[in-house]
């Protein structure tokens, strides 16, 4: 009878908390865009306009980009990945002081408060990342994927990255607002080796063992071997991935609850 109500209790405190996330993922929505206008359409237009500018100009220096390679799938996927990692931990800088009004609320968490802004980038660029591949695939500017299931798992690996990674980003802002400043300029020194603008194949032998350790370069891997297939070959390696995810969301939750104690304390 106790774990009946044990396993009752934590399945109502669940749906309690993704009610919570859904509140305030709406709540986001509405403060950053508004109700009028293009509204919730700017979550993913925004990014859209960003890899539109991106894919236009790699395709008029494709040259310099691997030949016959089609380029405008490549700049869509490439760009697309770096999207969804960069917005999802730039975002969450203030987000727990633009919702420390929020957290007297008994239900309402830091976690849930990182979680609403994590999904709400998540979605604009996986929703832009979709719509400019159906376009471009309608006007013939891509072809189909040679294997979308791996896309997909390619894809929803890297969301998991992002979250895991804007956790750790996210509590790391609340212990210090330097590190708020410095990881923005941090992730566009990331661009480059984030392996959105190249494949690990042509780069030197010597240089692949050590970009291999960039965990955005094996997500960027899979998301283009499940395009491409095996046109050229890629590095990426699942095991590492989900490694990575693993420690990065124990690292990022075991952090959330550290300041989770300072802030709802405050609040």
């Amino acid at each position: 009878m106790t774990e009946v109500f044990k396993v009752s209790s934590f399945s109502e405190s669940f749906r309690i908390q993704l009610r919570v996330v859904h509140a305030l993922f709406m709540r986001e929505i509405i403060t950053r865009y508004g109700r009028h206008n293009l509204g919730f359409a700017w979550l993913f237009v925004e990014p859209m306009i960003f890899t539109i500018g991106v894919a236009t100009l790699w395709y008029y220096t494709r040259s310099a980009h691997g030949g016959n390679l089609e380029i405008v799938p490549f700049a869509i996927i490439g760009y697309s990945t770096v999207l969804l990692w960069r917005n999802a931990s730039g975002k969450v800088g203030n987000a727990v002081n633009a919702n420390t009004g929020l957290l007297y609320h008994r239900n309402v968490k830091v976690l849930d408060v990182f979680l609403a802004r994590i999904f709400l980038e998540i979605a604009g660029a996986t929703i832009s990342f979709l719509t400019l591949s159906v376009f471009a695939i309608l006007f013939g500017a891509m072809s189909l994927p040679a294997d979308l299931l791996r896309m997909l798992v390619g894809w929803f690996l890297l969301m998991w990255f992002s979250i895991g990674l804007s956790l750790v980003v996210g509590a790391l802002f609340e212990m210090s607002e330097v590190l708020d400043r410095l990881w923005h300029a941090v992730t566009y020194l990331m661009f480059p080796l984030s392996g959105a603008a190249f494949f690990v194949y042509w780069l030197p032998d010597n240089f692949k063992t050590i970009i291999l350790y960039v965990p955005m370069v094996h997500f960027s891997e899979m998301i283009k071997h499940g395009y491409y297939g095996e046109i050229i070959p890629t590095y990426e390696s699942l095991s590492y991935m989900i490694w990575c995810n693993l420690v990065l969301t124990f690292i990022g939750l075991a952090l959330v609850k550290y300041i989770s104690k300072k802030v709802e304390a405050s609040a």
